[in-house]
């Protein structure tokens, strides 16, 4: 039982883990090409979950509201990046920092003017329920073996398109010196607005995935934007493959010691001393983990390599 347990945890942080890749991959590359803070990203992960919702009410399809949610948040990012990102490039990180917070406040208040406060629930599809057996006497709920199918083939197509085509080509070049890649004709808006717009994408396809597993709810792209900051921290910024390993590292480190922390405790403590003390030393793993890894590679696992 112990054995079946562990197994199982240990997809739930690989779940996790995906997740919080979706989220990540974005917004490190958003910083490393940019050089643009963004706190509002988990609002987009936000508005992806609200949008899935929508259409899928209206359409009664998952695979519609998928298709229709995924292109409706790459257009909501590209539209928040032209309208109130495009100047804060060349401003200083503080204000982009206070810029983005105010995005924060106006996707809050918008999604709850629209859809209202209360907390929205949404089932698992039919077609994706039930259970599959990963291993013999190992069962796993068949959505959550979706959801890690995709984000790993979501990482997999990512990191083909940034290190093998022509547009990845222009986003590496961009990193490293955007001014040599505009004086030699590309057009940096467009692709900044792309990026963006892609990285919006990324967090919606995360929050849409989220809303059968979570509460859909004003506010819901804060909690897991701390997640992802230190994912980032992690892996390294502007770094697709530090997003990787970063989101993996953390989705099981947070899993686990939440699952198994406190028994373990409890065999040299007392109940009521591993009762207190393993929840609140569980919540803290992964920042013990980002402060071991800043002062052994404050540039982090991965970073990225800049010309």
């Amino acid at each position: 039982m112990t054995a079946v347990l562990v197994v199982e945890q240990c997809l739930n942080g690989l779940q996790l883990g995906v997740m919080l890749f979706l989220m990540a991959a974005g917004l490190t590359l958003v910083f490393g090409i940019m050089n643009l803070v963004n706190l509002a990203h988990g609002s987009l992960y936000m508005v992806g979950a609200y949008l899935s919702v929508a259409f899928l009410e209206m359409s009664g399809s998952f695979l519609a509201a998928v298709a229709l949610a995924l292109p409706a948040t790459l257009v909501v990012g590209m539209l928040v990046e032209v309208v109130a990102l495009r100047s804060l490039y060349e401003r200083d990180h503080l204000d982009q920092v206070l810029a983005t917070f105010g995005l924060i406040l106006f996707f809050n208040e918008a999604v709850s003017i629209v859809w209202g406060r209360a907390a929205l629930f949404t089932s698992v599809p039919p077609a994706l329920g039930g259970f599959v057996e990963i291993l013999p006497g190992i069962r796993y709920p068949v959505y959550r073996a979706t959801i890690i199918l995709v984000g790993l083939a979501v990482a997999l197509g990512l990191a083909l398109v940034v290190s093998r085509t022509r547009v990845g080509m222009l986003v590496r070049a961009g990193a490293s010196n955007r001014t040599m890649v505009a004086a030699l004709g590309v057009n940096v808006r467009l692709l900044y607005t792309v990026v963006f717009g892609v990285g919006a994408a990324l967090a919606g396809l995360g929050g849409l995935m989220a809303g059968p597993i979570y509460t859909v709810q004003p506010g819901m792209g804060e909690e897991i934007l701390i997640l992802v900051f230190v994912v980032i921290v992690i892996g390294g910024i502007g770094s697709i493959r530090g997003a990787v390993v970063g989101a993996i590292v953390v989705g099981m480190v947070d899993t686990l010691g939440r699952a198994f922390l406190k028994p373990m405790l409890a065999t040299v403590l007392s109940p009521p001393a591993a009762d207190s003390a393993g929840p609140a030393l569980a919540s803290m793993l992964i920042y013990i983990l980002m402060a071991a890894v800043l002062y052994f590679r404050p540039q982090g696992l991965f970073p990225a390599v800049r010309g």
